[in-house]
């Protein structure tokens, strides 16, 4: 018996080291007075959260321009409201938080790159602002259905307001979560791949059908995020073909060896 008992416990500890090889750190050691160690000073990133939450609570409720600018082309007259859409646009959320906790607990450096990219396209975003207001007036005055989705746009419009939309978060968001899907390793994969763009896809029509933002307001947002990708992800991206180039120049050996006589 007690040899079983040994048996099962050093197979639960065998287990339970596998485990924490499998995550890039074991947050189980974390302590606050452990915060500028190696292992866990990445987590500091996550302060940008509250920080950024702060200033846009500031632009939504405090900041009183002179005027908005309404976001509005014709192409939004075109696209018509559909409730559907509600459901990638609260997926959202869920992206974000999921591809965070994902990249904390199996990649540091996307989760180091993903935040960099939060960091440089949100922040821009609070500027453009605070010095270039706008709203967008295109939700319905009436759904064209009644039912549970319409009623929890309903709800969400109460909550959001219609200003500061241009460039869109949310289109900005869901563009870093596919970038960082793109770049953790063990994602990187054809169908992870179409997944998240089809993903980032979905959310940034759910904008327009939703009536939350203007078309100019998803364009605004593409060349944004094409830089922050730029100086996010490109130098490291670049660094890596460095690595995996063969160096087998020089070491599978040259042709003209002198030997010896």
């Amino acid at each position: 018996m007690r040899a079983l008992q040994s048996g099962a416990a050093v197979k639960k500890r065998g287990e339970n080291e596998m485990q924490r090889k499998s995550f890039a750190v074991d947050y189980r050691q974390f302590r606050l007075s452990k915060l500028n160690d190696e292992s866990f000073r990445h987590l500091k990133l996550l302060l940008f959260w509250p920080i950024y939450g702060f200033f846009f609570y500031f632009v939504e409720k405090l900041y009183m321009p002179a005027r908005y600018y309404p976001m509005h082309c014709a192409l939004d007259d075109m696209i018509p409201f559909c409730e559907l859409f509600m459901i990638p646009y609260l997926a959202w959320f869920l992206c974000i938080v999921g591809m965070l906790l994902y990249t904390m607990l199996y990649d540091i450096g996307a989760f180091k790159r993903f935040m960099y990219f939060i960091i440089l396209t949100y922040s821009v975003t609070i500027v453009i602002y605070l010095i270039f207001p706008t709203c967008q007036q295109l939700r319905p005055a009436a759904f064209p259905r009644d039912n549970l989705l319409t009623q929890m746009v309903g709800n969400f419009y109460a909550f959001d307001t219609n200003t500061n939309v241009c460039p869109s978060i949310h289109v900005l968001g869901a563009l870093g979560v596919m970038f960082a899907g793109w770049d953790a390793e063990r994602l990187r994969k054809p169908l992870w791949r179409a997944v998240f763009a089809a993903t980032a896809l979905l959310i940034c029509l759910s904008t327009v059908f939703l009536k939350q933002h203007s078309v100019i307001d998803v364009l605004a947002a593409l060349p944004l995020a094409l830089i922050a990708y730029a100086v996010c992800y490109r130098p490291h991206r670049r660094h890596a073909r460095r690595e995996t180039r063969p160096a087998a120049a020089g070491a599978v050996g040259s042709p003209f060896k002198h030997t010896r006589k």
